[in-house]
Formats: structure tokens, C-alpha cells, sequence
């Protein structure tokens, strides 16, 4: 007779997993996905590292598995913001806005998930990432274009390239230094979202209302949610 776990076995099993990218996701955040190796993971989440490996045979299995959950909830929140506004502009600023933001709360952990060197087979959910967040942008830029709002052009290259500049002038080796002050970020944000508004062909003037009528709400999402 075939062993059955129970509920609470389940749950247990999982809040472990869950535990244990927690430490790794907070070991990335504050040295980059190279930070994130078996045994200060293990640590970090007060477990044995032989534990660690039960859930992730691998570094690269752990890597990917971190990668596919950051990824998840950053895009979700991403969506949750678009989805709130009352246009298809107003959901591309708002696309914007919100992963300009959040990029720079967590500027180290975005690096690493989205562009640090990593193993080629834990890059495969890296390029996922990238690809569900170039869609979801190219999404929003075909909505404005079909209501009239942009100018004729292909989403599917308006988006990546819109992308590519964002992580660029975000998290890039050649961005600014991060600023502790809140509203330097604030202006940063700000600065990033006009400029990719302008680029896709948002009037100056109403680049600028959309950006302020964004800007707040994307602010007001904490980078990291609990759980």
C-alpha cells in the first residue's frame, strides 16, 4: 500500500521549501545570486544543508526555483497595477511605474534575478522572466495602440527594447548609484516612466499626468510582500 502524506505533512513540506528560498531570495538580495550557495542557505534558514539539498538536488536547482518565484510575484504585482487602472495608457504607466519602483527597492535582488551571470541551465528561468515580462508590456502597448492612444507600431519590438532601456537605466552596471533618499528615487522613477512613454509616442504633456498619476499608487506597494 502506497504511502499518503497528509495535510499537514503537506504543509509542512512546503512551508520548508518556502523557508528555504526565503533565505536565499535574502541572500541575493544583499550579495547577488553568487551570495546564494548551499550551505549559508541552509544557515540562513536554520536547517541542515542536507535538508537543502532534499528540495534542490543543486545550486542551479535552487537558483532556478528563486528565480521562478520572484519572478511570479513581481510580475503579479505588475499585473495587479495595470489591471487597477482606468485605461490602456494608464496600465502601461502603470506596468512601468510599478516595475521601475520595485526594481530599485530591491536593486541588488532585481540584478541578480534579471541580468548577473549564472549557470546557463538556471539562466533558462531567468529568460522566462524576461520573456512573461516583455509580453506582459507588449500586451499593454498593443492595448493603447488599438484604442488610438500611440502611434502605429509592433509590440513585439517596442516591448523588448522598452524593457532592455529599463533594466538598463534600473539596475545596469552603468545606472546611477542608488539613492537612499526617497524622493531621489521617487525622481528617478518618475524620470524612467517619462521617458519610455515618450518613446512609445505619449504626448509630452500627457506623459507627464500619467506619470503622476501613477507614481503614488506604485509607491505605495511594498517591494517585498510578506509571505
Amino acid at each position: 500500500m502506497a504511502y499518503r502524506r497528509t495535510d499537514n505533512v503537506v504543509r509542512r513540506l512546503a512551508a520548508r521549501r518556502e523557508a528555504i528560498l526565503a533565505a536565499g531570495e535574502a541572500l541575493a538580495a544583499e550579495g547577488g545570486m553568487a551570495a546564494v550557495q548551499i550551505a549559508p542557505v541552509a544557515e540562513r534558514a536554520m536547517i541542515a544543508a542536507g535538508t537543502v539539498y532534499r528540495y534542490f538536488p543543486s545550486k542551479t536547482d535552487l537558483v532556478a526555483a528563486l528565480v521562478t518565484a520572484v519572478a511570479a510575484r513581481e510580475l503579479a504585482a505588475l499585473r495587479k497595477a495595470a489591471g487597477a487602472a482606468p485605461g490602456p495608457v494608464s496600465a502601461l504607466a502603470a506596468a512601468i511605474t510599478t516595475f521601475a519602483a520595485r526594481a530599485l527597492a530591491q536593486r541588488k535582488l532585481a540584478w541578480a534575478v534579471l541580468a548577473e551571470p549564472i549557470d546557463a541551465e538556471a539562466n533558462a528561468a531567468r529568460l522566462s522572466y524576461r520573456e512573461a515580462l516583455v509580453n506582459e508590456i507588449a500586451t499593454r502597448i498593443a492595448a493603447a495602440k488599438a484604442g488610438g492612444h500611440l502611434p502605429d507600431q509592433d509590440p513585439a519590438l517596442s516591448a523588448p527594447a522598452l524593457v532592455g532601456a529599463l533594466l538598463e537605466g534600473l539596475i545596469g552596471p552603468l545606472a546611477p548609484a542608488s539613492a537612499a533618499d526617497p524622493g531621489k528615487v521617487r525622481a528617478t522613477v518618475q524620470a524612467l516612466t517619462l521617458f519610455a512613454l515618450r518613446g512609445l509616442g505619449v504626448i509630452d504633456a500627457r506623459a507627464r499626468g500619467l506619470v503622476v498619476q501613477t507614481l503614488v499608487p506604485a509607491f505605495e506597494v511594498p517591494a517585498i510582500e510578506p509571505g
